[in-house]
């Protein structure tokens, strides 16, 4: 099989490190992928993954180039391209695709249209308001006594959403994203939800339009700063699995959200293949959803396929398909903790170009993988080329053994201005 991965994350690496290692592969690329993709090679003939130099959201070059290059799969990391409509553009071509298409994606790229499809589908979740303009979401915001959540309706790249303790933080926020236009467009229309208290969990579900099936917990970690401090990021780190939930609470948890959630798409002639990542909050009052992602989670994948069993070619393939009842998703009993490695600056501005040291004596180390986020190749060096630079990956036979591989790996890599925090897993421990 032929594969192209889109995308140029961590996720992505972390995509096409368990795709080669499928039987099913003779050969992959990726548009645009980044320095570490470009280093992996396939199971089956020890091939290079190929980095192909073409953007995530540049649907037409892509499908000229999966149609030349005859590819039998193509997988989708990120948001953007399909919220722009790539599974749609791809299937009429008649190009196998991975991922939701552009009706499914408006869970994630539209906050708004996500609100009123938990309330009318009975999925629990925050009581909250939509908006477009100003003046009446601050008025909400009081009803809230100013303890709130302001979240841009449309794709922010995970960080348009503000937590505020007051009415002054919320009147902020709301003129932040409707009048300063912090995120563009995508505060054209905000959400306000009540603030919940709990522990936040990530799920994931993969999808076939009928039926889904539920991975093990994740916990991501929003926050730049130990002990959940300073600004909201992508996300500086996970791990897997998580003591908040037994596996009879996820079980109920997937069945007060996933049921709901198929048949209102079923309901509203939505065709919903690929994963569903809800993000929980287990409150005193049970599990809610906070939103809705459309896409596997950065840096959730990096913990998850380093514990999948299976095959990722067999169930992305069934995911398309339509066949997913027919798998069992199978999980090491292992966990598996990521440390988020980024620029100095990050998520404000940073420098690119650092030059990344000791990433070869960290991959050596046992159970351990550095997923590449944003580096570039510049001569013999990798560099620093985003926020996130790498997702420092390990196993352990439990939660402690994992942090601590995957610190011990942390401490072999030095670049000008690193910064990640060192509380990844502390909640769970």
């Amino acid at each position: 099989m032929k594969i192209l991965v889109i995308g140029s994350g961590g996720r992505e690496h972390a995509l096409v490190w368990k795709l080669a290692q499928s039987p099913h592969v003779t050969q992959m690329w990726c548009a645009p992928g980044n320095a570490g993709i470009a280093q992996e090679r396939l199971a089956t003939n020890g091939a290079l993954v190929e980095c192909v130099n073409i953007g995530a959201e540049n649907i037409t070059k892509l499908m000229l180039f999966a149609l030349e290059q005859k590819i039998d799969l193509t997988v989708v990391g990120p948001d953007n391209p399909l919220a722009l409509g790539i599974v749609d553009w791809f299937a009429k071509n008649g190009l196998r695709i991975w991922g939701v298409n552009q009706k499914a994606a408006q869970f994630e790229s539209s906050k708004v249209f996500s609100q009123k499809f938990m309330e009318k589908y009975g999925i629990p979740t925050a009581s909250a308001g939509t908006f477009s303009e100003a003046g009446p979401a601050k008025a909400f915001c009081a009803t809230l006594g100013g303890k709130c959540v302001v979240k841009a309706d449309g794709l922010a790249l995970g960080k348009g959403v503000l937590i505020c303790a007051n009415q002054t933080e919320a009147e902020k926020a709301v003129d932040e994203i409707m009048v300063g236009k912090a995120f563009g467009d995508a505060g054209a229309s905000v959400v306000i939800q009540e603030f919940l208290e709990g522990v936040e969990v990530s799920m994931h579900a993969l999808c076939d339009g009928k039926t889904a099936k539920v991975f093990p917990t994740s916990q991501d970690h929003k926050r730049a700063l130990d002990g959940d401090l300073g600004l909201n990021t992508g996300g500086m780190g996970t791990y897997s699995p998580t003591p908040f939930l037994t596996e009879a609470q996820l079980a109920e948890t997937a069945r007060l959200v996933l049921e709901p959630f198929m048949r209102g798409c079923l309901a509203e002639a939505i065709d919903y293949r690929g994963i569903l990542f809800p993000g929980v909050m287990l409150t005193k009052a049970g599990p809610k959803i906070l939103e809705f992602n459309a896409r596997f989670g950065d840096p959730e994948t990096q913990v998850y396929l380093t514990r999948l069993e299976n095959d990722l070619v067999e169930l992305l393939e069934a995911s398309v398909s339509g066949t997913l009842a027919k798998h069992e998703l199978k999980w090491k009993p292992a966990a598996s903790v990521c440390v988020v490695m980024a620029s100095g600056g990050y998520p404000g501005s940073y420098a690119k170009g650092k030059v990344i040291t000791g990433l070869d004596a960290a991959n050596a180390l046992p159970g351990t993988k550095v997923f590449h986020a944003g580096t570039a190749q510049s001569g013999r060096d990798i560099v620093t080329n985003g926020g996130r630079v790498l997702g420092v990956t390990a196993l352990g036979k439990d939660l402690r053994a994992a942090q601590l591989a995957a610190y011990a790996a942390v401490e072999k890599i030095q670049f000008d201005g690193a910064h990640f925090r060192r509380d990844i897993a502390a909640k769970a421990l």
